[in-house]
């Protein structure tokens, strides 16, 4: 049994200046605010401009999260960059790391789309753990408003562009902030949410073609995403309360992806847990993929809601088919 735990000890967020509304959408696409609003939840999502990469988003959470926890670039031996729309393919963590002048920090990306952030927070457990490494930003970010298809209104309706962070430290093992993980992965249900390379090729020499480089927009059957998360979320959280021995009824907080509001009531009450006692900002903010956990949990901690020494059930779920829970006790400042 390792000597270490993972304490979380500072969040931090960034969202783009632009407020898409619902009204506003609906003068583009056939949709209208009671319609999305009744079926998803959202009434409004954060898009990036020009003068917003991904890059700039991050490094601000970041900045918000070393501060929160009283912390120095300096003193960070990780950064750990969730992300499914980096700015760039061969890696954006290295560049936040850059701008942050966090000179002794490793720093890389892990793609596992809404999924991610959870990964990324429980990969980062291992090295502090371990006793490899001693402080780590855990970074979700997502501009999915680039590969959006906007004439297509069962999925632009639904995503948003954010960023957000959290530090993590090593601690004494019995006061371990990561109760439990479970993670899991179905390829064979890939093709029910994709951003795909596109198939166009171009010739390079006479009988030798090469792929050029591209994406297809996002695509999504939202059908079969949604009974997916409404019975995998649930069986995942039982498992994990099961094997750590604790009940629902101890959980302080409910934080799940925020993906659907219809999914978040859904596993509440399967586990009876009552409806305030879900963090949700889903109705700001729309589905920012990797973004949504921290940037959840940033908010409800900034605003006295999660306090230190509360217990949290999270879920992350999504592309892949990838979905997973951890249990979360935080123990950083307000």
């Amino acid at each position: 049994m390792s000597r270490y735990g993972m304490a979380l000890v500072g969040s931090g967020s960034a969202v783009p200046i632009t407020s898409v509304s619902n009204q506003q959408l609906s003068e583009r696409v056939d949709t209208n605010d009671e319609w999305i609003r009744t079926r998803t939840g959202i009434g409004a999502r954060r898009i990036c401009n020009p003068e917003e990469p991904l890059t700039a988003l991050a490094t601000k959470a970041a900045e918000a999260a070393l501060e929160h926890a009283g912390w120095k670039a300096e003193d960070l031996d990780l950064i750990l960059m969730a992300t499914s729309s980096p700015d760039d393919l061969f890696g954006t963590a290295p560049r936040v790391q850059g701008a942050l002048g966090a000179r002794q920090a490793v720093a890389f990306d892990l793609t596992a789309a809404c999924s991610g952030f959870l990964f990324a927070l429980i990969t980062a457990g291992q090295y502090l753990r371990s006793g490899a490494m001693r402080r780590a930003l855990v970074i979700g970010a997502d501009q999915l408003s680039r590969w959006v298809d906007w004439d297509d209104r069962t999925t632009c309706v639904l995503f948003g562009d954010a960023a957000a962070a959290v530090a993590v430290e090593a601690c004494p093992a019995e006061e371990d902030g990561l109760l439990g993980f479970r993670m899991h992965s179905d390829g064979s249900r890939n093709g029910c949410l994709t951003l795909a390379q596109s198939e166009t090729h171009h010739s390079v020499l006479s009988g030798v073609s090469a792929q050029r480089g591209g994406f297809e927009p996002l695509r999504m059957n939202g059908q079969e995403v949604y009974k997916f998360a409404v019975r995998e979320v649930p069986a995942v959280l039982k498992e994990l309360l099961e094997s750590t021995g604790i009940s629902a009824d101890q959980l302080d907080w409910l934080l799940l992806h925020q993906a659907n509001q219809r999914i978040l009531d859904a596993v509440a009450d399967r586990f009876q847990i009552p409806h305030e006692r879900v963090l949700s900002n889903l109705s700001n903010y729309g589905n920012t993929s990797a973004a949504t956990i921290p940037l959840m949990l940033d908010e409800a901690v900034k605003d006295g809601r999660v306090k230190s020494g509360d217990l949290i059930a999270s879920s992350g779920f999504g592309a892949g088919l990838s979905w997973g829970g951890a249990l979360l006790r935080w123990s950083g400042p307000a």
